[in-house]
C-alpha cells in the first residue's frame, strides 16, 4: 500500500530550537516511524534537562505540539522512490503523522 510505502521511506530531519543559525542540525532516520519516534525523543530529552531529577518522563501530546511549534524550525525530507526525489514536508504535517502513530500506539 502507498501508506506503507511513505512509512518505509528514508527520512532527514531538519530542527533548528532558535533564531541562531549555529543551532541548526540534522538527522536521518531510516523511516518515517523512526523519524516521528526521533521527534518524541529530542522531546523527552528537553523534558529531562527540564526536569533532571524526574524518575519517569510523562506529556502528553498538547505538549509534544507546543513544543514543535515553538521550534524556530522543524521540517523533514522524505524520500519518494517514485521521483526518487525528497519532498519536504512542514511541521502541520509532522504533527499529523505523529498524532497518527501515538493513536496507533494507543490502539484506537
Amino acid at each position: 500500500s502507498k501508506y506503507r510505502r511513505v512509512n518505509m521511506a528514508h527520512t532527514i530531519l531538519l530542527i533548528q530550537p532558535t533564531g541562531g543559525q549555529e543551532t541548526r542540525t540534522y538527522a536521518d532516520y531510516e523511516t518515517v516511524v523512526e523519524f516521528l519516534e526521533g521527534v518524541c525523543k529530542i522531546y523527552e530529552e528537553h523534558l529531562r534537562q527540564l526536569n533532571p531529577n524526574s524518575p519517569a518522563i510523562t506529556y502528553d501530546i498538547s505538549e509534544l505540539f507546543k513544543f514543535i511549534d515553538s521550534l524556530f524550525d522543524l521540517s523533514c525530507l522524505v524520500y519518494q522512490s517514485s521521483t526518487s526525489s525528497y519532498l519536504p514536508h512542514n511541521k502541520e504535517w509532522i504533527k499529523e503523522k505523529i498524532f497518527g502513530m501515538l493513536k496507533k500506539q494507543a490502539g484506537h
